[in-house]
C-alpha cells in the first residue's frame, strides 16, 4: 500500500467519522425536542386516508389509536419519539377496516406494545388475522371494551362510550359501527374520538349521557356524510373539530354536508390532515 492511499483511505474514513458525528446530533436534537415535557401532547397524524392518533401523558405514556394504512404511521412515529424509545403504553384498535388497522400489525412488530384493547367483533380479515397472532406470540395482554371499562394513565382518564356492551364474536353488517367510541379527559380537556361510528350509532350514543363542549372532535368516518349530524353535534358542542383525511381520496372527503354541520355547530376551528398535515396540541 502507498502512502497516497494509506492517506486517501485516512480521509475516506476522517469524512464518514464527521458524517457519523452530525446524525447522531441531529438524532439527539430530535430525542431532546420530543423529550417528556410534564404536558399532554396529542397528534392527529397524517397517514393518508385513515385514522392514526398518539396521546403522550405528562408521565410519558404513550398510547396509541388505530394504525392508519400501510406503514405510513412508522414514520410518524419516528418523527415525535426518541430514536431508542420502542415502547408504546396501549394500542387501540377502533375496529377492523383497513385503513385503521394496517399500520397496527407493523407497529406489534417493531414496538413493545405493553397492551391491546379491541372490540372482539367478528372479523375474517387476514391483516386482523395476523394482528391477532402477532399479539399471541408477543404474549400481549388483551383487553375488550365495553362502556363500563375505563381506563387511566395517570393523569389522563379514557371513558369508553360505546360498545355499550361486550360485543366479542358478533357479527356486524356494517363494521363501522363496531367502533370503539372513547371522551379522552385530561385536566379539564375532553377530547372525542368515535372511530367511524355512523349517525344510526350516534343516535343511540344520544340517549346516553355524553360529555357537552368538548375541546376536540375527531370527526367520525373521515368526514363522510354517514357521520357527524347536526343533531349529535349540537349535543357534543365541539370547540375544535379534526378530520383524518387523505388528499384526493377517492372518496372525496370530507363531505360538504359534513363541512356544514360543523359550521352550523359553531365550530370554531377545522383541522384537516389533507391541508395541515399531522395535527398536534398541546396542553
Amino acid at each position: 500500500m502507498t502512502v497516497f492511499e494509506i492517506i486517501k483511505i485516512s480521509g475516506n474514513v476522517k469524512k464518514l467519522l464527521a458524517l457519523s458525528l452530525g446524525v447522531c446530533l441531529i438524532s439527539i436534537c430530535c430525542a431532546l425536542y420530543e423529550l417528556p415535557d410534564d404536558k399532554f401532547h396529542i397528534y392527529f397524524f397524517d397517514v393518508g386516508q385513515g385514522d392514526s392518533i398518539l396521546i403522550k401523558t405528562p408521565q410519558n405514556h404513550k398510547i396509541l389509536i388505530d394504525g392508519g394504512p400501510r406503514d405510513f404511521v412508522l414514520e410518524r412515529l419516528g418523527e415525535v419519539m426518541p430514536f431508542l424509545d420502542k415502547e408504546i403504553d396501549f394500542v387501540v384498535l377502533t375496529h377492523t377496516h383497513a385503513d385503521h388497522l394496517e399500520g397496527l400489525v407493523e407497529v406489534l412488530k417493531r414496538f413493545e406494545v405493553k397492551a391491546v384493547l379491541i372490540t372482539g367483533a367478528s372479523s375474517s380479515d387476514p391483516t386482523y388475522k395476523e394482528f391477532l397472532k402477532t399479539i399471541s406470540e408477543k404474549n400481549i395482554p388483551i383487553y375488550f371494551a365495553e362502556r363500563k371499562n375505563d381506563f387511566v394513565f395517570g393523569e389522563v382518564f379514557f371513558d369508553v362510550l360505546y360498545p355499550f356492551k361486550s360485543v366479542i364474536g358478533e357479527n356486524f353488517e356494517n363494521i363501522n359501527n363496531s367502533s370503539i367510541g372513547m371522551n379522552i379527559m385530561f385536566e379539564d380537556i375532553q377530547i372525542l374520538t368515535l372511530g367511524d361510528l355512523e349517525r344510526d350509532k350516534e343516535a343511540e350514543l344520544l340517549k346516553r349521557p355524553l360529555p357537552h363542549s368538548v375541546n376536540i372532535y375527531k370527526a367520525s368516518h373521515h368526514g363522510s356524510k354517514t357521520s357527524s349530524s347536526i343533531d349529535f353535534l349540537k349535543k357534543i358542542s365541539p370547540k375544535e373539530v379534526v378530520i383524518q383525511v387523505g388528499e384526493g381520496n377517492k372518496f372525496k372527503h370530507p363531505s360538504p354536508e359534513t363541512i356544514r354541520n360543523l359550521h352550523r355547530a359553531n365550530v370554531e376551528k377545522i383541522y384537516r390532515n389533507d391541508i395541515e398535515g399531522t395535527v398536534k396540541f398541546v396542553f
